[in-house]
């Protein structure tokens, strides 16, 4: 990985890139080292070429799909990926699982990755990392100019709150119920670096951000900088970071439609001239905090009201305004965390199957 990127790299407008995060099951749903058989000792169908990873653990694998230009077929690349994905790994014995933590994963019993990189972090971040056991799905959008990018960087973040509250999907952590909706969004946010960002000015001060936290040591490159929202300075795009990991790939499009919907009304506003939003990261990080405590019944603090917003209110006003209708049909839906609760009221293997992508 390069350790900046440039704004040379945005040139490409409403492009759509979707990042998965899995876990590698056995034939009983429980978390197991897979990446070493199927990253590196094995083919992957042609489909996953350079679009195959592994993460800090070896039970977590991570997929790309290639860029996507017509967002029309969006659902349709991103299931091809999907797939082959699910067939490599039954053709070695795996299965693969989908949710912000997996409820059975008891990091001091995986085994990390042996990559370098993450050799490193694990020594210089120490306990954070070694625990760091999470799963996202991450959506990339493509902007065409690196200004614009910040600007609609920042404003996505009263928007962020909401994407976590209706992905919320990982009620528990190293087997307990923590009483979260999604206590992924709280493990991970005890890595350096990660969480609601900053607003930057223009991509100028992104960049000197960037370098200084690369020249004085603080990341090895751009990819650790891990905030819930990031221009990508790699790719041209902005990246949202905040969902928790979704085994029904119609809540994976619904984010997906959103995110792309929201990044072109804000180019557009940033095109018209309109001024940003001040809000400070106090009020957006308490509404990260209900998002991630009370998941769909949260009441969520935006801009210009004093009173919070239900979430239902705010789907329903987002969708109106942007014409959109996944994010509806996630309202009606029972919400991830809550149907691992249930399940695990019944057994620890129904839960299990619930999280694997060929039971979808």
């Amino acid at each position: 990985m390069d350790e900046t990127g440039s704004r040379e790299t945005f040139t490409h407008e409403g492009t759509l890139g979707i990042e998965e995060e899995f876990y590698i099951v056995d034939e009983y749903g429980r978390p197991t080292s897979g990446t070493d058989e199927l990253v590196y000792e094995s083919e992957p169908p042609a489909v996953l070429e350079d679009r195959l990873d592994h993460e800090l653990f070896k039970c977590v694998i991570e997929t790309q799909t290639p860029r996507i230009d017509d967002p029309g077929r969006a659902r349709e690349q991103f299931s091809t990926v999907r797939d082959a994905l699910v067939d490599h790994a039954s053709d070695h014995g795996f299965g693969i699982a989908a949710a912000g933590l997996h409820p059975l994963a008891k990091w001091r019993e995986l085994e990390h990755a042996e990559k370098p990189r993450y050799r490193a972090q694990l020594d210089r971040i120490k306990y954070p990392q070694h625990r760091n056991t999470t799963a996202g799905l991450h959506i990339h959008v493509g902007v065409d100019d690196a200004d614009k990018a910040v600007w609609i960087a920042n404003e996505l973040r009263w928007h962020l709150p909401l994407m976590l509250a209706l992905s919320a999907n990982s009620p528990y952590w190293n087997g307990f119920d923590t009483g979260l909706q999604s206590a992924r969004a709280k493990i991970f946010e005890g890595l350096p670096n990660t969480g609601m960002p900053t607003a930057f000015e223009d991509y100028e001060a992104f960049e000197r951000y960037e370098r200084r936290m690369i020249e004085t040591g603080s990341i090895d490159d751009r990819g650790e900088l891990w905030f819930d929202v990031r221009p990508h300075s790699g790719l041209g795009t902005v990246e949202v970071r905040a969902p928790d990991g979704q085994a029904d790939p119609d809540r994976v499009m619904a984010f997906v439609e959103y995110t792309h919907a929201l990044v072109a009304d804000l180019g557009a506003r940033y095109e018209d001239g309109e001024s940003g939003t001040a809000m400070g990261r106090e009020l957006l990080d308490e509404s990260k905090w209900r998002a991630i405590r009370h998941g769909r019944d949260a009441e969520l603090l935006v801009p210009d009201e004093e009173d919070p917003q239900a979430v239902e209110t705010l789907v329903q006003r987002e969708c109106d305004r942007l014409g959109v209708d996944g994010l509806r049909r996630l309202v009606d839906a029972e919400s991830g965390a809550s149907q691992q609760r249930r399940l695990r009221s019944d057994s620890v293997v129904e839960l299990c199957h619930s999280l694997r992508l060929d039971e979808q």
